[in-house]
Formats: C-alpha cells, structure tokens, sequence
C-alpha cells in the first residue's frame, strides 16, 4: 500500500489531483497498471490518456505509460474532468422504481451503478437518470437531488428518493435519528462464531489509503464517526457465512469495515482484500472453485435487501424488500452445493 499524500486545494478546478508516494517492498510494475489499484473508477485507458497528455510525473519528471514504478518514486497524477456546472447532465437511464406517489419514490439500485456524479463517474449515476424521469427534485444538503441516503456503486438494492422539500426534511431526519431501517444482506468469508451480535466501532479514513476506511480504537477513537451494525446467521456455508447486517448508523462502507474488522471480509470485496481466498484449503481444485465464484460474482456480496420508514405524509410506516440479485444468488447456491459435498 502505497502512501497516499494530501494535495494541497487547487486553484484550477478542471482537475482532480493525486499524489502517491511508492513503498520500499515494490516490486517493478508497469505505471498504468499500478495506479489502476489505487486510484478510484480510473480506466487503464484513462490512466494511459494522462500519461500520453504528459499528466503523470514520477519525481517531477512527465513518463509514460510503460514506466515501471520504484520503490520511493514520488508519483503525481492530474486528471482532466469536466467543469463541475456540467457534471448533473439528465440521461435516460431505466430506474427500477419499486413504489412512488406524490412525495417519494423507492428505487432497486442495480450492482455497477454510482448513485451520484463525482471524480471518476461524471454520468450514467442514478442522479443522471433521476432528474431525467423526475422534474423538480429538492437538493439536499449536499445539492444532490432527491438524494436521502447512498449505498456504494457495487452494492445492489433499496433507495428511497425524496421528491418534495417536505419529505426530503422528513426522510433525512428520520436517518439521523436511526428510526429507519435498513438490512444488508451479505455473503463473508469464514465460518462466524456466534449466530448474532452487534459491532461497535468508531469509522474513519484510512490514514495510509484513501479509497478505504477503516475502525479506529482507544486513544485513536476520535479519529472516527460512531458506527453500530446488528448481524445474524441465515446459513452457514463451510467457508464463508450468509449473514444478515442491520443498520443503526450509516457510515460510508460501514459493512465492509465492520466485518472486515471482525475478521469476516466481505466475499469478493477487492477494496478490503476479500477477492483473496482468506479461508479454506490449499487444493488447487478449490482455487478453481473460488475463482468460478469470482466470475459468477465480480463484486462484493453485499445487497440492500430491505428498507423502511414512517411516510412523511401520512405518518404510515412503508417497508419494502428487495430480492437477492442473480449473481449473488447464483454464488450462494455454489457455495451450499460445496458446502453439502464435503459434509457428506
């Protein structure tokens, strides 16, 4: 993991800047290649554009895309975007709307899609397709409209939209308060030791990597936000466990962090290190195995399943669920079938 180095606020806002400085151990490694694992949506063809523009320097010199990194290289990265009155541009993007009226709508989030434009991901977000079907939606407080809440852009499932000032207000609140509520359901690595419990621990960032938070503790503790997540059992599958996760608080990837802290990483989720076989044997056939589960599931097993809330009109309490998508499914299923073949 390299060091992830702040960039000073820059007065050019058409870029989006990043600086790394590269580990001793580094082994040599094409430059592409290497910032492909540590700067967030960025393409090998966009990595490959920055450096034929001459945007990438390794210790203050432009290189190209076949340099290979050395340990200690300082490395700055500037990638040109679009001005930021140009990033919420209406697309017709199908929305899966799960129920709507008047004063909200509730959509199913497939796996893939970035619920709101930002660096790396200036379309094709459900906001771009929100405010192409929905006229008038209210900003919230981060100017992003209809926005209540968020779920990461490979987790799959439930969102509810606000669609008037009213009920953005409302809904909002209700999330603040924690009288929503949300379950996950998630696929993690390893056989958990009780059939349900409760993770308490303070989120923050990553001192080291940026695209990563990470549970802060004793004298680190205030260099993270309060975290809460109620778990329980639904299967055990040799390997790795079908959980269900309840949300009281809603930290940016608070399930990942969690179970990954607990030693329970979340399948196939490559940012904390779960597209690894962290359990099982060393057979090759079983590595063939897991692999086949990869393919069938090339994200992290995590899906909002349900959500609910009090409307804010009528005060009546809406809960909605989600069914597990294909892929999620389908890999469930593997893992019983191995599962059963070894019990017997």
């Amino acid at each position: 993991m390299p060091d992830i180095l702040n960039i000073p606020e820059q007065e050019d806002e058409l870029y989006e800047h990043h600086a790394f400085r590269v580990v001793k151990g580094q082994q040599p490694l094409r430059i592409d290649k290497y910032l492909m694992n540590f700067i967030e949506n960025a393409t090998r063809n966009k990595i490959q554009a920055a450096a034929k523009d001459g945007s990438i320097f390794v210790n203050d010199v432009p290189v190209k895309s076949n340099y290979k990194v050395k340990p200690n290289d300082y490395i700055t990265v500037k990638f040109e975007h679009p001005p930021h009155e140009n990033l919420l541009v209406a697309e017709d993007i199908p929305v899966d709307v799960v129920y709507e009226d008047d004063d909200l709508l509730v959509v199913n989030k497939p796996a893939g899609m970035v619920v709101h434009p930002g660096h790396g991901n200036y379309s094709g977000t459900l906001i771009n397709a929100l405010i192409f079907h929905f006229e008038n939606l209210p900003n919230n407080s981060s100017d992003r409209p209809g926005l209540v809440h968020r779920i990461d852009k490979d987790t799959s499932g439930l969102l509810v939209v606000a669609k008037t000032e009213h009920a953005m207000a409302h809904l909002s609140n209700q999330f603040a308060k924690k009288t929503s509520e949300r379950e996950y359901v998630a696929l993690v690595w390893g056989n958990m030791k009780e059939d349900e419990g409760t993770i308490e621990g303070h989120i923050g960032r990553h001192p080291k990597n940026r695209l990563q938070n990470t549970v802060y503790e004793g004298d680190d503790i205030d260099k993270g936000k309060p975290a809460v997540t109620h778990y329980k059992v639904i299967e055990r599958l040799g390997y790795v466990t079908l959980v269900s996760c309840k949300l009281e608080t809603g930290r940016t990837h608070q399930i990942r962090v969690h179970m990954k802290h607990i030693g329970h990483t979340l399948f196939n989720d490559a940012r904390y290190g779960g597209e690894r076989i962290l359990k099982g044997t060393t057979f090759t056939k079983y590595k063939q195995f897991v692999d086949n589960c990869f393919k069938i599931l090339p994200r992290q097993a995590l899906h909002a399943r349900t959500l609910g809330f009090e409307h804010p009109t009528t005060g009546e309490f809406l809960k909605f669920e989600s069914e597990i998508p294909e892929d999620i499914s389908e890999c469930i299923e593997k893992w019983r079938h191995y599962a059963k073949h070894q019990d017997s």
